[in-house]
């Protein structure tokens, strides 16, 4: 297989970059004010070589944002890291897609995620593992400033790696070379499969080649594991074969959280196993992600944001009003949990909980914004409260943005033009991320 380098493209405007300090600064003074309703300044990070298609997913505490981009949206996808305005495209290991899942920067910025192989190298069981439809072997991968670097499987074909954490831990998820006849063997709500193999989440350690296995409940047979915190601990999913979907929308009957011992604590449900997923953990041990209420509860109907706390477990975080279904995909150490809620159209609109009370980021901008629609964010935010996602700009391509927090009085009144959370969005765009977190219009 070619291991393929990185490139550096600046593409960042110059005016979004001159917003930073002004909005720091406010940020630094909303520090000691945690329940305030926030305000932010958004900026679009754009895309390399004119590209039109981007999406971020995590934000380190340096400001280190992962993602990946394309020409368009429907092109071959790279992973790629933006640093302090500029962009570093990083490269395959032969195949046509990559994708960024976690970045830090350790002297040199470091990613992690997935990449494909070779058109030589097809998978063997013809599996669509991360949903790119090329056949080929997708596998977990670190770029670490000079090469693309395949990780250490379980034996099966495919995977995904990230997030990373501050000690170089990287959480994840591989096949093992367990042929299950109980994994469904048809294509997946979300596009995968045909799935027949088993999955087991583990987490890499530094050092390469050293890698601690994620167990699943008893009595199930399949772990994801979709984070992973800078002590160790890691949160996913548990359940057998047959009852569990891998990203990118991921869910199984149990919520988990893996301790150091790597042995899995159920962390309950709303009231149905038929779909759950724990999708972030602070360094607190602060757990939040998606649980079902009911046993009819869908990703586009009933299926709501949680928070699980050590003290309090598990309660709900609702959605907006209205609505039918909500996720949390990201928890910072100061509390603050970002995700998406689900109109009944299907539509969704990136929200952040305050002290537990949800807001429509869409309604917290401050002044002129380069995007009509917020449309949803993964596991990025930062203890700075910097969001990450993406969205619909205003020249109508998908961009990733980042959500800057900002103090009203310093920056004007909130963004009102258009009621941007009631803005048209073109079609192509509900289908794609529609499809992505498996949900189905009304």
């Amino acid at each position: 297989m070619r291991a393929t380098g990185l490139n550096r493209t600046s593409v960042v405007a110059l005016a979004a970059l001159l917003t930073l300090p002004l909005c720091l600064a406010a940020q630094e003074d909303s520090e000691s004010r945690p329940t305030q309703v926030r305000h932010y300044k958004v900026i679009d990070l754009g895309a390399p070589h004119g590209w039109t298609f981007s999406q971020a997913s995590t934000i380190s505490n340096t400001g280190v944002i992962s993602g990946l981009a394309a020409p368009t949206p429907t092109s071959p996808q790279r992973a790629v890291v933006w640093e302090h305005g500029q962009i570093l495209e990083f490269g395959t290991l032969g195949g046509l897609n990559s994708a960024a899942f976690g970045a830090v920067k350790q002297g040199r910025v470091m990613a992690v995620g997935q990449a494909e192989s070779s058109d030589l190298d097809l998978d063997p069981n013809d599996e669509n593992f991360c949903d790119y439809g090329t056949h080929e072997k997708c596998l977990p991968a670190l770029w670490d400033g000079h090469a693309t670097i395949p990780l250490r499987t379980l034996g099966g074909n495919n995977g995904f790696a990230g997030p990373i954490n501050a000690n170089g831990e990287i959480a994840g998820t591989v096949e093992t070379d367990v042929r299950d006849p109980d994994c469904p063997g048809t294509v997946a709500v979300n596009g995968t499969g045909p799935q027949l193999l088993d999955y087991e989440g583990v987490v890499w350690r530094p050092r390469l080649g050293q890698i601690r296995k994620l167990k699943p409940l008893p009595d199930d047979t399949v772990t994801i594991a979709i984070w992973i915190n800078d002590n160790g601990q890691a949160v996913g999913i548990s359940g057998t074969c047959a009852n569990t979907v891998i990203p990118p929308i991921a869910y199984g009957p149990h919520a988990v959280r893996w301790d150091m011992d790597g042995k899995p604590r159920n962390l309950g449900n709303l009231g149905s196993t038929v779909a759950n997923a724990a999708l972030s953990i602070n360094n607190r041990g602060e757990v939040v992600g998606a649980s079902s209420p009911t046993d009819q509860s869908t990703n586009s109907n009933g299926v709501l944001a949680f928070l699980w706390t050590p003290r309090k477990g598990m309660r709900s975080l609702g959605t907006l009003p209205g609505d039918l279904a909500s996720g949390a995909t990201g928890i910072n150490d100061r509390g603050e949990v970002i995700g998406l809620s689900i109109d009944p159209m299907g539509n969704p609109r990136a929200v952040v909980w305050l002290n537990t009370s949800i807001y429509n980021l869409n309604d917290l901008v401050i002044g002129d914004s380069p995007f009509d629609a917020l449309l949803a964010t993964f596991g990025g935010i930062n203890d700075a409260g910097e969001i990450v996602g993406f969205g619909v700009t205003t020249g109508g391509d998908v961009h990733a943005f980042l959500a800057i927090p900002c103090d009203e009085a310093e920056d004007g009144e909130p963004f009102t033009r258009g009621a941007k959370h009631q803005a048209v969005i073109p079609e192509y765009v509900r289908d794609m991320v529609r499809a992505r977190f498996g949900i189905h219009g009304h």
